[in-house]
Parts: structure tokens; sequence; C-alpha cells
């Protein structure tokens, strides 16, 4: 194996799915502001009934491309043409290796970050970190209920008859221009599902703290009301993408520095 791959190489390494073996899950779910979704959500993506945001903190100990790795993320429930999915707007990880795979084929809105994930008995939680700030902490008391029992009913009625859930995200793929002052093409809506087979799930009442950093803003996302938290293990696997629809870059352009470090 070198620089330059043979083709018997390549066909070797192609995979139908990215699959994560026994991956570990924490994923809190709370109610933000209407306004702030709308003024988050870029075209053509709309914002659903209800108000809600998503974040997890996850450790992958195998998967089958050769990567282990601590992941956060940060998503926004959003619509596309009537379907409802989750409009990610940050997913900090500590491999390059995931990064980029991450970033160039789905347009998940990677960075490298200090991440940090806990269990002691009933008690799970993590958090993350960049250039000094700790800007999301979770943490949730596996009580076998959220916080909220209505939302529990909601989210758990997304689950199919065989235990597996769906999990759907919305990403714009894009690229600047190496001449400066635009974008390689323009912006492309990717939708992308991961199926997630848990093995241990359970639900507890949930904390989310949330502190403003320059460079990782994820306290825009207002917590108004914590709904409650997941714990899983299991094993999970990324179907492949589509791109849905395309956007005029120069209206797309203040929606454009997710994967970017800028004041």
């Amino acid at each position: 194996m070198g620089f330059v791959k043979t083709y018997e190489e390549i066909l070797a390494s192609t995979r139908e799915t990215a699959d994560f073996y026994d991956a570990e899950m924490l994923t809190v779910f709370w109610e933000t502001r209407p306004e702030t979704v709308a003024r988050l959500l870029p075209a053509p993506l709309e914002p659903t009934a209800d108000p809600v945001a998503m974040a997890f903190v996850a450790w992958y100990p195998r998967t089958n491309f050769d990567v282990t790795y601590h992941e956060t993320a940060l998503f926004l429930r959003a619509s596309f043409n009537g379907e409802e999915g989750l409009y990610c707007l940050a997913m900090p990880v500590t491999s390059d290796m995931a990064m980029i795979g991450g970033r160039e084929v789905y347009g998940f809105p990677k960075k490298i970050a200090n991440i940090h994930m806990f269990k002691d008995g009933d008690v799970v939680g993590g958090w993350s970190e960049r250039r000094g700030v700790r800007f999301m902490e979770l943490e949730a008391k596996l009580t076998g209920s959220f916080n909220d029992s209505a939302a529990q009913e909601k989210i758990m009625g997304m689950a199919s008859a065989d235990g597996k859930m769906r999990g759907l995200s919305y990403n714009f793929k894009y690229f600047p221009a190496p001449e400066g002052g635009g974008m390689d093409y323009n912006p492309r809506l990717v939708r992308q599902e991961t199926i997630l087979g848990p093995k241990t799930l359970r639900f507890g009442e949930a904390s989310v703290t949330l502190t403003p950093s320059d460079y990782d803003p994820w306290a825009e996302v207002e917590v108004v009301k914590v709904l409650g938290a997941i714990y899983s293990v299991g094993d999970n696997s990324m179907l492949k993408g589509s791109v849905v629809a395309e956007v005029d870059f120069l209206k797309f352009a203040p929606y454009a520095f997710l994967k970017y470090d800028m004041k």
C-alpha cells in the first residue's frame, strides 16, 4: 500500500456502509426557541412543529473502517419536502480520519476537539472542549424516565418494530473555491440515514450546559426545556447518502462557516 493504489486495492477497501460496533452514546433532547431554529436553518430546510434540539456524546471502540474515536454533535429538527430529519450544526471528533471522511463524503461539519465520556453507575455524561473552552456538557441519571414523559413517548414512537432506530441527517456539502470569493460549486444538500441497533437502551433525566465560545457557538441553541436522555450501546450503520437539492452559493454564504473557526 503506497501513495498510488491499484484498482484491486481500491475495490477491496470499498464498503457499502460505515459500521460502528458496540457504539456507546448518550443523546440529550431539549426544546429551544422557534426563532432560533428559523434563523439557523438554511433554505430549503424548514422548521418542524416542535423546536427540538439534540446533542450527543459517543465512543466508538471498533469500526469497519479501522478508526476508533470519540464524537459529539449538535442537531436541530428540520424538514425537507415534508420529510423530517436532523440538520447538523456541529460534530467535533477526536480523529483526523473520522473528520475527513464525514466532511468530505457527507458534508458533516466536523472539527477536531477534546472529548470525554464517562459512566459511573447510573450516571453518564461527557463534554467537548476546543481552544480552552468546554462549550458543551451533558449528563444524565438513568432513572428509566425522561424529564418530560410525553417527549419520551414521542421519541420512542419513532423506533421500528424490530427495535432499530433510524437517524436521518441533512448536511450541506461545499468547498471554498481556490480563486477565493466563492465556492467550487453550488452547495449540495445531502440526505443520509443511519440505522441504530441498540443492544442496551436506557432512559434518563438529563442536564445540558452550553458555554459561550467564539469558535463553537453551541450556546446559541438556547436550552428552554430539557426533555430527557437516551443512553445506548449497540451496532450502528451509516448508509450511503444522496444529493437531494442544490442552493445558490450567495444565498448560502451566511451559513458556510460551520467547518471553520471564524470570529
